[in-house]
């Protein structure tokens, strides 16, 4: 029977394999570390406890498995996790049950895209029992409308009307002696120059306007625009993908060691600080479908000990716009997960379509 190889070029011959698979189920479903006796009850006796531990120390000299006490059974390293993963992990089929309720949960007909994502998150956190991590998309939708509104001295909002219906409002601080008709021109001026065209295409076309228009508009006006345009670009700019977390109590309620709860309280605060949050979205565009992330295999989840079951979902021109995906522990069923995030993916990117459509 032809041998698995690894990384370090070793062969897994078939008793390897069968032993490295059957102790990584094991593991995944009790958390407990597997023993050779187990094992060779599992594997219907067909090889003695003492052929099994032989086979074991092999795996453990390899960076596959881990004995955490001298005379406990061994559980797999994260090396092992990503080799079981990679090439045996068996993927089970979403239920009829399950793919019944993410369509109904999720098939809203509001126009508000931000609540269909949370709705995401919310559904893949209660589904999976773990913390559901969405990133949505910027707006890409061309702007419409565009109006300021005075609320004081030292606050302007500006409304942004996209031409999907969507409605962003933005505070900025405005230009002193700001006049009513300066706001007016400024309103004017930016929706005859900026109809049609969407906040990434802003960079450098209101400048070059302005320019253009200065002699005929106001002081103020261009001051204004100048002011609120630079408000849009940034904000743009750090809205790259806007973060929902879910269900943040599951990990925490998973263990009761406080440096466990601790690790996993410092993730959250650097998901909620938006830290590496772009990598996460280009490592999803490396390959097709679900990727797992264990542990140190994303600097995000290394110092949790978590891993991160996640998959793009795209836009009607097939680009990829978003990501969802569920944190857990690195012990969990990822062969129920998987195809959970995977369907959701696809629906939400089947609904995004929709609605631009």
């Amino acid at each position: 029977m032809k041998g698995q190889g690894n990384e370090n070029g070793f062969v897994l011959d078939a008793r390897s394999r069968d032993i490295f698979k059957t102790l990584v189920e094991s593991y995944l479903d009790t958390g407990e570390p597997v023993g050779s006796r187990t094992l060779s009850r599992s594997l219907g006796e067909t090889l003695s406890p003492a052929t099994i531990r032989n086979t074991m120390q092999d795996l453990e000299h390899l960076g596959l498995l881990d004995s955490p006490h001298v005379s406990a059974g061994r559980v797999p390293t994260q090396r092992g996790l990503r080799l079981f993963l990679d090439g045996f992990l068996q993927v089970g089929e979403i239920s009829m049950d399950e793919r019944t309720e993410i369509e109904r949960y999720l098939d809203g007909n509001e126009p508000d895209l931000g609540a269909m994502l949370d709705r995401a998150g919310s559904l893949l956190s209660g589904l999976t029992h773990g913390a559901s991590l969405v990133l949505a998309p910027k707006s890409e939708a061309p702007i419409r409308h565009v109006e300021f509104v005075s609320l004081s001295a030292e606050r302007v909002l500006v409304v942004l009307v996209f031409a999907d219906g969507n409605v962003e409002n933005r505070l900025f601080t405005p230009p002193m002696g700001l006049t009513p008709s300066a706001m007016r021109e400024a309103a004017n001026f930016l929706n005859a120059v900026l109809e049609g065209r969407t906040l990434s295409d802003i960079r450098g076309v209101v400048e070059k306007q302005i320019e253009a228009h200065r002699r005929e508009l106001d002081a103020l006006a261009a001051a204004l625009i100048e002011t609120g345009t630079a408000v849009w670009t940034e904000e743009t700019e750090m809205d790259e993908a806007r973060l929902i977390v879910r269900g943040r109590s599951n990990l925490l309620g998973e263990s009761g060691d406080p440096a466990q709860i601790d690790r996993i309280r410092r993730l959250f605060d650097d998901l909620e600080r938006k830290r590496d949050l772009a990598q996460l979205l280009d490592l999803t565009e490396q390959g097709d479908g679900v990727r797992v992330f264990i542990g140190s295999e994303n600097k995000l989840f290394s110092l949790s000990g978590s891993s991160l079951v996640v998959s793009p979902y795209m836009n009607a021109e097939r680009r990829i716009v978003g990501a969802v995906g569920v944190i857990g522990p690195t012990r969990q069923n990822y062969g129920r997960i998987v195809p959970i995030v995977d369907y959701t993916a696809q629906l939400v990117g089947r609904l995004i379509s929709r609605r631009n459509g």
